[in-house]
């Protein structure tokens, strides 16, 4: 579960940010739903703080302390009441159901066996009340790019970030790709000029093509019936960036 890569959270905010189009459209889902909310996979809740203030109650389930505990700060900052809670979402029960339930940013993609797939979508499938509704996002793969996972450890700069402390904080990134696992496997390198590779953490990602994503929700007792290709709700189509699925 890549647990080096999501200890340093108040980095990872740094590194990821937020905001941005995503943010506007699980608000909006939330919104149009009404009622109570469940984020799997809530990081330190670039999503749920958003949602939990406009109003509706909020629960945010990880399974990374440290972020959970980022994620509670910025919520007390904020004076948004969130219920934060540690769980694996490949199998949970916290004994009552939910009007909106989502899992957002690729964290799905953490599961790397079906198996694990499936039983998550079987607790989710227990925790949605009568006319509730599931959405989760995943990338679209690129045979392209998997491809060109041959890793080579590369800088990326567009995350390149300012830490605090430390300055100018550079990301490299060498990756591979299973393709039996449809998995591929990363390491990430933090480093600035005076600190080289201060961080070197592990991250697997797995890879959910299309066709094998509504077998996987249907086997979990879900039912796909909106796949859209962006925030801005286009038919998802072959050079989409994002499954971005409606479930219930």
């Amino acid at each position: 579960m890549s647990e080096a890569f999501y200890s340093q959270a108040r980095l990872y905010d740094l590194m990821f940010p937020g905001g941005g189009p995503a943010v506007g459209f699980y608000r909006a889902e939330a919104d149009r739903q009404g009622g109570s909310v469940l984020e799997l996979g809530c990081g330190t809740g670039h999503k749920l703080i958003p949602i939990a203030s406009d109003g509706p109650s909020c629960v945010g389930l990880d399974l990374s302390s440290e972020m959970l505990a980022e994620a509670q700060r910025k919520a007390e900052e904020r004076g948004v009441a969130v219920e934060w809670l540690q769980g694996d979402m490949r199998a949970f029960d916290l004994g009552r159901t939910f009007d909106f339930v989502f899992i957002t940013a690729n964290s799905l993609l953490h599961l790397h066996e079906a198996e694990d797939l499936v039983s998550c979508f079987q607790s989710v499938r227990r925790h949605l009340a009568p006319g509730a509704r599931f959405v989760l996002d995943v990338f679209n793969p690129s045979v392209h790019v998997l491809a060109g996972a041959d890793g080579v450890r590369r800088t990326r700069e567009s995350l390149s970030f300012v830490d605090p402390g430390r300055g100018n904080v550079s990301v490299d990134v060498a990756e591979i790709y299973d393709a039996p696992a449809q998995v591929t496997r990363g390491t990430w390198y933090l480093s600035t000029d005076s600190e080289p590779d201060f961080v070197v953490a592990p991250l697997d990602i797995r890879s959910i093509f299309p066709q094998e994503l509504p077998l996987l929700v249907s086997l979990g007792g879900l039912r796909l019936v909106e796949r859209f290709g962006d925030w801005t709700r286009r038919p998802f189509a072959v050079d989409s960036p994002l499954q971005l699925c409606v479930c219930e």
